[in-house]
């Protein structure tokens, strides 16, 4: 039996691409290989958001290629399907590049990979593995309408596509998780190529929340945050925000072509904070966008340390071949916004750990994921913080702890007695 290995990069978008992948190639007669040397055929699933994760995914691969020698080697996700063959060409230490459903053939080595046969446009409604864990990430759309200045994805992921309603329920009904987290690249956007509108992520979330017990929504645009979504939202058992901000200068989000500005976004969080007060909040923002001026770097400053949101990721510009952002006067030096970005960085920290030390002394709601690994509903998996908890709580489980301490982003609990 030939045996795989699945490297996934980027993310969590990738990561259900790759369960994907695996239940085609168990399908096809394949098992997974405990380690890529033992593999026959190593894929790697890269991202191309930006050149940090291009480089990542190029290191990746020429780190697999020294380590499985002898397997077949195949370049997938976005970086094959945004450069295909000028990939190829690069990387000659790789058999195959395949696309989402368009392969390229390196030399004159024949193949017949599983994953160069995909789908014409996505992996959406390919076969999944049962989930390892008790969470489980879930794709409910493709692709994207908006044309935000510096993201090239809607030229290589295409318009946005949404799944049917019934095939997101069957597939968490198959998953059998505890936990379903609903991602897209626009998530609020979900059922609008339909001719739904909002009318297609709520009933979506209500139908879910009665299907598992925790729904958790990941990248929200702020301006499809309605009234009614966060209704949907507030009365699942995760009043978890993930808003995808990036920045909170009005003239610079123009120029991104985004929507909104500090006082809109302050204004909403405060409204969700009143309909729920222990509502968690997390963001991104960009820093060093061309023209980005010290006042708009002190205004984020202002607001993420006014604000108080208990999550927040931050990156510098990277310009993107093709996007309306490479054109801009105004580029801010790279040492620039490196030290605009640590500034940030610093002053997040501070806020998230004191967030953290608030609820040392209380009792949380825990989902055991792994032998003394937990989460409350205030963290989402592999990206917040965690819960360390005693070894003997039976994973894939609920139960009550006390926090005993605060670790940074991680928490220490203990169990409460019976």
């Amino acid at each position: 039996m030939r045996r795989f290995w699945i490297e996934t990069l980027g993310c969590p978008k990738n990561q259900v691409d790759s369960d994907k992948i695996t239940g085609l190639l168990v399908r096809d007669g394949m098992a997974a290989a405990p380690a890529p040397e033992e593999a026959d055929l190593v894929v790697v699933n890269t991202c191309a958001f930006i050149e940090e994760a291009r480089q990542e995914s190029v290191d990746a691969v020429l780190a697999l290629r020294s380590s499985a020698v002898e397997a077949e080697l195949v370049v997938t996700g976005c970086m094959a399907e945004r450069y295909g063959a000028e990939l190829a060409e690069a990387l000659p230490e790789v058999d195959r590049v395949a696309g989402f459903g368009v392969s390229v053939s390196i030399g004159a080595k024949p193949s017949s990979v599983p994953v160069a046969e995909l789908p014409s446009f996505d992996l959406l409604n390919l076969p999944r593995p049962p989930a390892q864990a008790p969470w489980a990430y879930v794709k409910i759309a493709e692709g994207c309408d908006r044309r935000c200045g510096y993201c090239a994805i809607p030229s290589f992921r295409g318009p946005q596509r949404s799944r049917s309603a019934e095939a997101i329920v069957a597939e968490v009904e198959a998953l059998e998780v505890q936990e379903a987290v609903l991602v897209a690249q626009d998530l609020a956007s979900y059922g609008r190529d339909q001719g739904q509108g909002e009318r297609g992520i709520i009933p979506l979330v209500e139908s879910l929340r009665h299907q598992v017990r925790w729904v958790r929504l990941l990248y929200l645009y702020p301006s499809d945050l309605t009234d009614s979504l966060i209704d949907a939202i507030c009365a699942t058992e995760v009043p978890y925000f993930d808003l995808s901000l990036q920045h909170v200068s009005r003239p610079l989000l123009a120029r991104m072509r985004r929507w909104g500005d500090g006082d809109r976004f302050a204004a909403r969080i405060a409204d969700i904070r009143q309909r729920r007060p222990e509502a968690v909040f997390r963001s991104n923002f960009i820093v060093g966008y061309p023209g980005e001026t010290e006042a708009d770097h002190d205004a984020l400053l202002d607001f993420v340390a006014d604000m108080g949101l208990d999550w927040c990721g931050f990156f510098t510009y990277s310009a993107e071949a093709g996007t309306y952002a490479t054109a801009l006067e105004g580029q801010v030096p790279a040492e620039l916004a490196a030290e605009r970005r640590r500034e940030l960085a610093e002053v997040q920290d501070g806020i998230t750990a004191t967030k953290r030390d608030q609820l040392i002394g209380r009792e949380v709601k825990v989902l055991v994921d792994t032998p003394g690994i937990a989460r409350s509903y205030r963290e989402a998996p592999e990206i917040d913080g965690v819960v360390s908890v005693p070894d003997h709580l039976d994973v894939g489980q609920f139960h009550t702890v006390r926090v005993v301490d605060a670790l940074g982003p991680d928490l220490v609990a203990e169990a409460e007695s019976p």
